[in-house]
Formats: C-alpha cells, structure tokens, sequence
C-alpha cells in the first residue's frame, strides 16, 4: 500500500463533458482542484455523436456559457457544420445544433484544461471514497495513492462497471478502447446509494470513401447572412470556419429484413442486457419492432472531422452481430459498398438514482460528495456539461457556506432538469426535451444571456467585459422598443408597394412597433421602410441580437406577460419552504404513499413537493396548510 498523500480543494473524477466543466468552474473559483481520468487522450471525447445543441439542448449550451461555463466556446472553436433547426417555427422552439471535429473537439478542452493554474490533471483511476461520519475526506487511486480534499464530484460517465455488447459478445469497457472502472459501485453501494444499470448505444463508423454520395440527399449548413453564421456562444469574435455537409439515406425493407432476422442474437431482446435504454434516441432494432408500420427511417451521414474519412451513421445504433451490422449497413443506398471502421455497440453501465441528491448536486447521504452527468442517469453531452457547471459552482458554495446557485424552473432549462432528475423517480436515460419546459417562450435559446448571466457574474465565472456587454445590450433593446413606437410608417405609394410584396396592406399611418406584430412582418422588412436602429456599437453580431430580441418580445408580448404571470404564481408556492427536520410520518393527515416519497425525495419547497410523481396534491394542500399554521416546526 502507497503512503503517498495529495491535498487539494476539490477532486473532479472523470474529464468527460460534465468533469470539464466542474473542474474549470471550481478552479476558476480559486479551489486547488485535481482532475484525474481513465485516459488523459480521451478528455472531452465524443463516443457517440460528435455533435453540439438541437432542441433544447441548444438552450443548455447557451446557458452553460452565460453562466461562465465553456462547452459554448469548444463546440464555436471546433464546428463542422452550424444548422438552425426549426427555423420557420417561433422561437421557443428554435435549436441551433453544430456538427463538431472530434479530434479538435479533444485538443481544445484539453488545451482549455491544462491553461487553468489551479488545475492539476492525473490520469489514474479512482477506486475508493475515504467517507469519515458522513462527510467525504477524498479519494484512494488504484495505486494506493490518498487524494484529499473536502469536497469530491464524480463524474464517470458510462464507465462506472461499464461492458460493452456486440451480439451475444461482450467485454468489460466504458467506451470502445478504453477500461472500465471499477470499485466505486461497490463503494457507492456499500454507502447506502441506490446503484442500478442504465444502457445507452452508439452506431458504426465507416470509411467515408466508400460511399457513394451521389445517391444521398445533402443536408448543407446554414446559409450564412451577412458574413454572420450563428454561435453558441455570447463573447464576441468567434471563429468563422469551412462548412462541411451531412447527408440523409434512409432504411429500407431489406435493412428491416436484416435486423428481424437477427434478433435471436441481439443481447437487448435476449436479456443480456438489463439496463434501460434511453427511450428517445432508441436503437435501430427497437425503431423496427416498436414502429413496424413505418416502411423506413431516416439514417444521417455526418463527418467526424476535416482531416479525416471516418463518418458517423447516425440513427443506426445497434447491438446485433458484427456480420449483422455489415448486411445491415450495405443495405442502406449509397452504403451498398461501405467499409466499416469501428462497429457499432451497446453499453450498460452503474448509475445512481438521483433522488440521492439535493438541488446542488450534492448526496444528501455524504456531505461534500457531488454527482455531475450520466452518474445520475442523463443522456447527452450537454445535460452533463450543465451538471458539471453546477457541481463545480456549488462546491464552491458548499465550503464557502453559501446559498447554491439559484437554478430554477422558471429561470432556466439547467433548472428544469436538475429539478426532474431530483423529484422524478426516472428509470431510463433522461434526455432534456423542450416539451419538459412548461415555461420554454420564455426559456429560449437566443434570451439564455439575458436570464442568467448576472447570476454567473455573482458566481464568479462571467468577466467583467462579458457583463457589461450584456447590460449594453439589455438596455438598447429597451431603447429599440421606444424608438419602434415613435417611428411612423405613413401609407405613401413606396411604403404600399413594399408591403405587398409581403401580402402585407397599409390603409393608414402605423408605428414600426404595432407593424412589426403583423405575422409577415420582420425587422428587415422595418429597414426597406425607412426605420434604423442607430445602435451606435462596433458589432454587428451584437446589432443582430438587440434588433432580433426587440422583435421576438414585440411579436409575442402577449404569450410572454401570460407565462410571467404564470411564473409569478409558481413561484409562490416554490417560495414556501418546508422545514429541513420535519417527520412527515407523524403527519395523520397525509397519506402513506406520498409520505413514503415525500420521506424518500426530502423536498425543499411545497412547489417541488407538487412535483414528484406520486405524491398527491391535495396531500401537499394539507402540508401547506400545517407550515402556514406554524404546526409543523423544525
């Protein structure tokens, strides 16, 4: 045994997604942190997609960056192709998504790593926790070696007694070409936590050259306005890079004839595999048993880099045999002659049920031990970034005995998901979903520095210049509002003339502010008439971003004050604490099975009691009640 000994603030285990996050934030924040993971290469890989954003996580990657996290920089440093999905919708919908190089993706976080001063990386796994009356000490390596510190974040991703299926084979490893680590579930359990085994997958690689593109449908990136391409994130001077396209096939009756047959050997449909695939991004087997009506589904071509012919086949993870995959994919046009690089394979893997923990991200069994990304049963790259940001920012707090940063429902999508993972007791992969947002007008992607970027400033991790940027730009758009209601559009024969090319009257004189509520009625549409912003700054992304915010809170002014108003209700009953000691068992009034989840979940708030699943509302109505009529104490 090592009588070796390190001392540090804070321990991040795992340099994937969430453990970038949570290391860069607590070192930021002046902890004396330690990152140590299985492979100090594979920091930051992308096992599955090499992708960034799309619906709702979009809107994680922007609030990730206007809280002072970084996923937004990596994925504008490192894109293959930036899409706006949704465009022709309204813009609690709208997602922007990049199609990131993979091997950039890795160099630049790792870069972004080893420039932090108070950041010290160590590849070696971690296989005990030193836990002394509850309270976590630090960690023990695999060498025997104690790293110490008053607050450890755990963030392993699937490697947690990973194994890895390719039909009826399998062997033990988180990510292809890499071990798997053990010793922690065991530690997890021996301290009370409620481990179980979640299953995720991820398609087949293939040679790029050996594709015949000419029988798929491109799929371009967005088409660039004005020398300006949309980004993630809110700093100024991003990079402007070469576009690269994706491309569509789809299955066909051959391919589904393929995987039918071969469902004998599929590791899912024999029960090899007892953890819980992710029901939103299911398998290309379960596609064809679950929709067996749908004669194809839709199967992306994407890049995994510039410099290199790998491509990704996405929709098409499998677990079927390896001779199955070959027919599988040569049965897809264009793929008819397609060499496979790496297959394409299933992994289960240890997470803990996240009703261990409080709305820091702390367990509520151990002080100072915080779970951040698939640990706690999410999917995805950015739900994870979003909870090593929290992790990170809320040790901090947890040392300094402060308030956790205040990420709610209402003013956030890291929020919602933190509040769901806490109060739902989930039993699959959780992947965030705008329809998870009941508040997602005002939750929208293009707003994400408006709502949370003082609260980043007060955490430490926003800088001075950024902050300021955005109370710039937050005070022009009210000055644009202003300057829309005095500006008159009279109904001359040029003005009449413009407007009907956009189906558009104009019977009498109108301000900028009442035509740019018309539906057909756009910003650009104002500028043909006459009007000019005059926004006296030297950037025009920022011009962009007041002169667009001004637009969508004129259009949906009316949605916007109802959902405020509905927040403002909410928020009521969330502002209604409930003591931390209460007995709920002694409460005759409610019944025993919300008792069982209220005793299990430990709400805060009478507004997070509402919703966990089982607890019954009118249960809540009576807890209310008691706290109001101060018969319920600490």
């Amino acid at each position: 045994m090592s009588t070796l000994e390190f001392n540090f603030d804070c321990i991040v285990v795992g340099a994937g997604h969430a453990g970038i996050e949570a290391s860069i934030a607590a070192s930021r924040l002046g902890l004396k942190t330690l990152l140590t993971t299985l492979d100090i290469d594979n920091i930051g890989l992308m096992p599955c997609n090499p992708a960034i954003g799309g619906p709702a996580k979009s809107n994680l990657v922007r609030e990730i960056d206007a809280l002072g996290g970084v996923m937004a920089e990596l994925a504008d440093a490192t894109y293959l192709q930036l899409k706006t999905l949704n465009s022709s919708k309204g813009p609690a919908v709208r997602a922007l998504r990049a199609q990131s190089d993979k091997k950039e993706y890795r160099a630049v976080a790792r870069k972004y790593i080893e420039n932090e001063k108070n950041l010290t990386l160590k590849q070696t796994q971690i296989v005990d926790l030193i836990v002394e009356d509850n309270v976590i000490k630090g960690v023990i390596d695999e060498l025997g070696i104690n790293y110490l510190a008053p607050v450890v974040i755990l963030t392993t991703g699937t490697s947690l007694e990973g194994r890895i299926f390719v039909g009826l084979k399998y062997f033990e490893a988180g990510r292809l070409g890499e071990r798997s680590a053990v010793g922690l579930s065991q530690k997890l359990r021996e301290l009370g936590f409620n481990v179980r085994k979640l299953k995720t997958g991820t398609p087949a690689r293939v040679d790029g050259r050996t594709i015949d593109y000419s029988k798929l449908e491109l799929h371009p990136g967005d088409e660039i306005v004005d020398d300006m391409p949309r980004f993630f994130s809110f700093k100024p001077n991003r990079p402007i890079r070469e576009q690269f396209p994706c491309y569509l096939t789809k299955t066909n009756e051959k391919t589904h004839e393929i995987i039918k047959s071969n469902l004998d050997y599929s590791p899912l449909y024999r029960g090899l595999i007892k953890g819980v695939g992710p029901r939103y991004c299911p398998s290309i087997e379960d596609k064809v048993v679950r929709f067996s009506h749908n004669p194809s589904h839709h199967i992306f071509i994407e890049p995994e880099g510039k410099d290199t012919y790998e491509v990704y086949i996405q929709g098409f993870s499998t677990s079927l045999p390896i001779e199955a995959q070959f027919k599988m994919i040569r049965s897809l046009p264009g793929l008819e002659n397609a060499s496979m690089i790496k297959p394409a394979y299933a992994v289960e893997y240890d997470s803990v049920c996240a009703l261990e923990l409080d709305n820091g991200l702390m367990t509520k069994k151990i002080k100072g031990l915080f779970l951040a990304g698939q640990i706690n049963g999410t999917s995805g790259y950015e739900e994870a970034a979003a909870q090593g940001l929290v992790a990170g920012i809320n040790a901090k707090n947890y040392l300094d005995n402060k308030e956790y940063i205040e990420l709610t429902r209402s003013n956030s999508y890291i929020g919602t998901l933190i509040d769901d993972l806490i109060t739902k007791d989930i039993d699959e992969p959780y992947r965030m979903l705008t329809s998870r947002s009941e508040y997602r007008l005002i939750l929208r992607q293009d707003n994400a520095d408006l709502r949370l970027m003082e609260l980043g400033y007060e955490a430490g991790l926003v800088k001075v210049e950024d902050i300021l940027r955005k109370r710039f730009k937050e005070a022009q758009i009210e000055v644009q509002i202003e300057r829309l209601k005095e500006f008159k559009i009279s109904p001359n024969e040029k003005n009449k003339e413009i407007l009907a090319k956009y189906n558009e009257p104009l019977e009498l004189g109108v301000s900028a502010f009442n035509l740019l509520k018309r539906p057909n009625i756009e910003y650009k549409i104002l500028k043909e008439l006459g009007y000019s912003s005059n926004i006296q700054v030297d950037d025009k992304y920022l011009i962009r971003d007041i002169e667009e915010q001004a637009e969508i809170l004129i259009k949906y002014d009316g949605y916007i004050k109802r959902q405020i108003e509905q927040i403002n209700n909410q928020d009521k009953i969330d502002n209604i604490k409930i003591p931390e000691n209460i007995d709920y068992s002694t409460i005759k009034q409610i019944s025993t099975e919300s008792k069982e989840k209220l005793i299990k979940i430990k709400p805060k708030t009478i507004g997070q009691a509402l919703r966990i699943g089982g607890v019954k509302p009118a249960d809540v109505s009576v807890l209310m009640v008691l706290i109001e009529q101060h018969k319920i104490k600490k």
